[in-house]
Parts: structure tokens; C-alpha cells; sequence
């Protein structure tokens, strides 16, 4: 694809996309937008960062087929790739950020399934590699129960204000394409709307 051919990339579908934060001034150009990898989302993480919202992240269990987009790393080093995009995550260890170095066949990820969308994906752009946030979803490990729609929306629901006004303004900024369960089921949700009307 024209402009990441022996470029490293980094990979984005939800905040990163509206707020880069402190990854700003380390990226190049504009987001390629649905130019990224086809990967498996869903709402399923408790996020600290995020006032206990919810946060999409890579969910194969739980998660719907969604594209992703793509903006150019200034580094040529995909370790200091990554590193730039575990500062920006505030993610505790390097290990949480997956990377794919066509140049080397170094691929990192916790979910094995992605190493191969990875590894065709650079190929098919040309990009040189690729790093993106590889963080769980925690929300049985954070609440003790097990992911679902309906659980996910009482949660949400229940949310003190402030972190409510969080997850809205979080669920409504991503990109249309982050398409999952939980953010069809919500636009029926009257509750759910009126909250969106008051906070964006």
C-alpha cells in the first residue's frame, strides 16, 4: 500500500485514533484510515486509564471481525516502535505491545491467531513491520463474572458519573468501523442515547 512500504506502522482502532497523547510527536502523517489489519474487537476491558470504562480491545472469544487503521512510526527500529506505543499505553511491560518486524520474522503477540494476519499483512503493504497494543481483556478477571452484552451494559449503567461520562465520550469517539456487539446493542439502549446527548 502506497506510503508504508518499508515503513513500520503502527496500528490503531480506538483513542489512538482521536488522542495519540505524548505518540504525537513519534508518528508521521495522517492516519491510513481502514488500512490496517482485520481484527477481532469488542468493549471488554475494565480500563484503569480510562476511569474503570470500558475500552475496546483485541478479544478473540468475544469480539467481532472489525477493520483497523494504520499511521507511519517516525523510528526504523521496531523496538523503539513499540516503546513509543507502550509509553503512550501506559502498559506496564514491552511484552503488551505486539510487533511484527518483516525484516527480521520477529512476531510478538499473546494471541497466536494474529501472527499470521500480522505477517500477511506487512507483506501485502510492504510495510517493513508493524507494532500495536496487545492488552487483555480483563473484564472477568476485574469483575468476576463473564463478558456479556447485557452484563456489559448494567455495568455500564451503573458507572458513577464521571467514569460513565468517560466510557460514553470513549464508545462514541471510535471509529465507526471498531463495529462490535456491545456498541450495536447500546444505540438501542434509551439511557445509553440520552447520555451520549448530555456528554458529546
Amino acid at each position: 500500500m502506497r506510503g508504508l512500504t518499508g515503513r513500520i506502522a503502527i496500528i490503531g482502532w480506538g483513542s489512538l485514533i482521536w488522542d495519540l497523547d505524548d505518540l504525537a510527536s513519534k508518528v508521521e502523517g495522517d492516519w491510513l484510515m481502514g488500512a490496517g489489519p482485520v481484527m477481532p474487537f469488542e468493549f471488554s476491558r475494565v480500563s484503569p486509564k480510562r476511569k474503570r470504562a470500558l475500552a475496546v480491545c483485541i478479544d478473540p472469544a468475544e469480539g467481532d471481525p472489525c477493520p483497523t487503521s494504520a499511521i507511519l512510526s517516525a523510528r526504523d527500529d521496531i523496538h523503539m516502535a513499540a516503546e513509543d506505543l507502550r509509553a503512550r499505553e501506559r502498559a506496564p511491560r514491552t511484552e503488551l505491545i505486539g510487533l511484527c518486524c518483516a525484516r527480521t520474522g520477529t512476531v510478538r503477540s499473546r494471541i497466536s491467531a494474529l501472527i499470521p494476519v500480522m505477517e500477511a499483512w506487512c507483506t501485502a503493504t510492504g510495510a517493513a513491520g508493524a507494532v500495536w497494543t496487545d492488552l487483555n481483556d480483563n473484564y472477568a478477571t476485574v469483575l468476576g463474572r463473564r463478558f456479556s452484552i447485557s452484563d456489559a451494559i448494567a455495568y455500564l449503567k451503573a458507572l458513577p458519573e464521571e467514569s460513565r461520562e468517560e466510557a460514553v465520550r470513549y464508545i462514541t469517539f471510535a471509529p465507526q468501523t471498531t463495529d462490535t456487539k456491545l456498541r450495536r446493542a447500546l444505540t438501542e439502549e434509551a439511557w445509553w442515547q440520552a447520555e451520549v446527548a448530555r456528554f458529546t
